[in-house]
């Protein structure tokens, strides 16, 4: 995939670009051919949040709803449990400059209402989620197809179909890990009947992954959501259970109890109150391992007292102020490692020598130094809030974030709650936050820049900070037009470092995969980025 001579990406096992440490095997992949579901009947049960927005793949690009999309829709490619990138539903992608590819899929793909899965199925989806007036979060993973557009309504022209099977697509420049990219919810297809009510369809899905929903009632907002085997699931990984419920809990220790009382069947992250002892209640059945997954601060660029010189002295005083190390052991119990950078170690190509990554060790002296000097500028005034959502178990680490701050810089920091992570997302959209807030990143893709671009990208679906810088963006775009992964991941160091002299967000750790399961349930596994493999979760 990295060299710039033709391509055929028959099987897509980019190995190079997956993870540099994760425990756990992949699946087989295999050559496709007959496939069958339900090899145990029982419902496996997961913990879940509710979703932010409708089910609809180009605007979903938060946990709570990309973990039910990606169950309920199959893409060009899929990521193994390792991180390995294998066909799907491409039977090939083609190319000879890295720019110009031609995607032919399989043929006897169909969605569950039994329609056909062609490549205008493609076409049509990706077209849906660029078009500026339909507002969908993921429209920035278009924008290196011709004939993008961030100011009008405009066709994707980079976009043809050849024939029901093949597709061609042209970008704006070669770049090398395209292909990599297209198994993320924002590059699955859509069926005709989708675009008939796109808001209906959202409520109510039709997919072509391993799972369909359960019935018109399915998704009890708020609630849960019931899914069942998709038959006519022509991938490699169908399901292996009788089907999955997802329940949007409150709370992370209700989800424990329930665990524990053998209520649920498996839980994707564990509540602070259990992270000391869970290994030793759960015994084999707790899963801690290296992921894909950090937090950080997020500082929106619309408040005042983040912005000018003096703004951003407080945000480097705030990261220098954080006592990473004891938070990672006293809230954590060494189930997260302190950031040094905005990516992650798990992840190919990870160092931590970034310039201006000083920033993020523990320095109570001269963060002290830092805040006098803003003092002096502009004097602060009112509370410093961090916000999150209730529904999280997010309070613990964010208390002891703030009495870090409050005991080093002298001055008042609060948590600053929402009930329900979709709550706290809205906020975040509609720039209603009014002090710092957490951000965290669960990879699309095994990739280091993503990380970066969708995050901190002018205009990007996920930059809640509204950051905006036109250096970082023409390195990102460098980056996406390296020939080699190794001069991609050189870029991302000088692109990392620009975010240092900016902090338009503060890096705070990096995650481990904690979870655990049930006696009730065998083949759990959870992959490089800490998703659950819920098709092949056995249960009698």
């Amino acid at each position: 995939m990295k060299k710039h001579a033709r391509v055929m990406v028959a099987t897509l096992a980019v190995t190079s670009f997956g993870l540099a440490a994760c425990s756990g095997d992949g699946d087989d992949g295999g050559d496709g051919g007959e496939t069958t579901t339900g090899t145990s009947t029982g419902v496996v049960s997961i913990n879940g949040t509710e979703p932010q927005n409708p089910l609809i793949p180009t605007d979903t690009n938060e946990v709570g709803g990309g973990d039910i999309v990606d169950l309920l829709f199959a893409g060009l490619v899929r990521y193994e449990s390792d991180g390995t990138v294998v066909n799907e539903v491409a039977e090939s992608i083609e190319t000879e400059d890295n720019q110009n590819f031609t995607v032919t899929i399989e043929d006897g793909w169909t969605f569950s209402d039994g329609t056909p899965v062609t490549a205008q199925s493609f076409v049509d989806a990706w077209n849906y989620g660029a078009l500026l007036s339909n507002q969908q979060n993921s429209s920035y993973f278009f924008e290196s197809i011709e004939g993008f557009s961030l100011e009008e309504d405009s066709e994707l022209t980079g976009l043809e179909v050849v024939d029901d099977l093949t597709f061609t697509v042209a970008l704006t420049q070669p770049e090398f890990d395209f292909p990599l990219r297209l198994g993320y919810a924002a590059y699955y297809p859509l069926p005709e009947s989708a675009f008939e009510d796109m808001e209906a369809f959202g409520e109510s899905p039709v997919g072509n992954g391993p799972y369909m929903l359960a019935g018109p009632d399915a998704w009890e907002h708020n609630v849960q959501i019931e899914l069942v085997p998709n038959e006519d699931y022509a991938g490699d990984v169908p399901a292996q259970n009788g089907g999955a419920r997802v329940v949007f809990y409150d709370n992370l220790d209700t989800a424990y109890n329930d665990l524990i009382a053998g209520n649920l069947d498996v839980m994707d992250e564990m509540p602070s109150a259990a992270l000391a002892t869970f290994e030793e209640e759960l015994g084999d059945r707790a899963v801690n391992q290296p992921a894909a997954l950090n937090q950080t601060l997020g500082v929106p660029s619309y408040l005042p007292q983040f912005a000018g010189e003096a703004g951003l002295l407080r945000r480097q005083a705030i990261s220098l102020a954080i006592d990473r190390e004891q938070i990672a052991e006293t809230i954590f119990a060494g189930t997260v490692t302190p950031a040094v950078d905005y990516t992650v170690p798990s992840i190919e190509g990870f160092t931590p020598d970034v310039p201006g990554n000083a920033v993020t060790q523990y320095d109570p002296e001269l963060a002290a130094e830092l805040w006098a000097q803003a003092e002096a500028i502009e004097p602060w005034e009112g509370t410093l809030t961090i916000s999150s959502n209730a529904d999280g178990d997010h309070q613990a680490w964010i208390d002891a974030v703030n009495n870090s701050i409050r005991n080093t810089l002298g001055i008042d920091a609060e948590f600053e709650a929402y009930p329900q992570f979709s709550e706290f997302l809205d906020a975040r959209d509609n720039q209603e936050i009014s002090g710092l807030f957490r951000a965290g990143w669960q990879a699309d893709w095994p990739s280091l820049v993503n990380f970066l671009a969708p995050i901190y990208v002018t205009g990007a679906g996920s930059n809640d900070a509204f950051y905006s810088n036109p250096d970082f963006d023409e390195i990102i775009r460098e980056i996406n037009a390296s020939e080699t992964l190794e001069q991609a991941n050189a870029l991302v160091v000088d692109a990392q470092a620009i975010l240092f002299e900016g902090l338009p967000g503060i890096p705070l750790w990096v995650e481990n995969a904690v979870g655990g399961y049930s006696e009730d349930v065998d083949n759990v596994e959870f992959a490089w980025n800490r998703q659950v493999d819920v098709p092949s979760i056995t249960k009698n």
